[in-house]
């Protein structure tokens, strides 16, 4: 999976959303922040910190808040991603054929802005270390090549293995996401990446 090096890439990848992409990015473009790609994403910073993010998806485009919790979100737009999760990341999802209502968008962008201005901010916690389940520790055993590829793996990356097998209730779950996970972790695919690379 290759990351987009330009917006123009980025917008090329996703041809069912290249208008509303340009849409955004000419809003974006209205405002103080530079425009800069991230993960291979279209991102938007002031003073080197991420303000505003643009993803296209399969069935939504989403507008990114990276501080969005601080948001006063007064026409109710933004739901976080991952309840539970996903601290201080907001996200605006638009259906295909929704229209951008531009002026309520970038009255969101002002407010991040300022909140970045003021020093608004959820830092990420820093996890320590990886929790190997029982399954992933006896697959190393029969298989020195898979425990190498994971050891290569980032730590963030190894958590996500790790807590997917962890998270499954039955033994036969665990074990199928096992025989799952194997191929990526040896080609060194993380198990979000395709998510990443939107």
């Amino acid at each position: 999976m290759q990351y987009s090096k330009t917006i123009e890439e980025y917008i090329s990848k996703h041809p069912d959303w290249n208008s509303e992409i340009q849409e955004l990015r000419d809003l974006l473009a209205k405002t103080e922040l530079n425009e800069e790609i991230k993960w291979g994403a279209p991102t938007y910073t002031l003073n080197g910190k991420n303000v505003v993010g643009i993803g296209a998806f399969k069935n939504h485009l989403g507008v990114w808040f990276h501080q969005g919790v601080f948001l006063k979100d007064l026409k109710k737009k933004l739901v976080n991603a991952q309840e539970g999760k996903t601290k201080g990341l907001r996200q605006w999802r638009m259906e295909k054929g929704e229209a951008i209502e531009g002026d309520v968008l970038l009255d969101y962008v002002q407010e991040a802005i300022e909140n970045c201005l003021a020093g608004k901010e959820i830092k990420p916690e820093r996890k320590k270390g990886v929790t190997i389940p029982p399954e992933l520790e006896a697959a190393f055993g029969k298989n020195t090549s898979f425990k190498t590829a994971f050891g290569n793996l980032t730590p963030g990356k190894q958590r996500e293995y790790a807590e997917y097998i962890s998270e499954a209730k039955r033994e036969a779950t665990k074990m199928s996401r096992l025989e799952k996970i194997t191929p990526m972790v040896l080609d060194g695919i993380g198990l979000n990446d395709k998510y990443r690379n939107c």
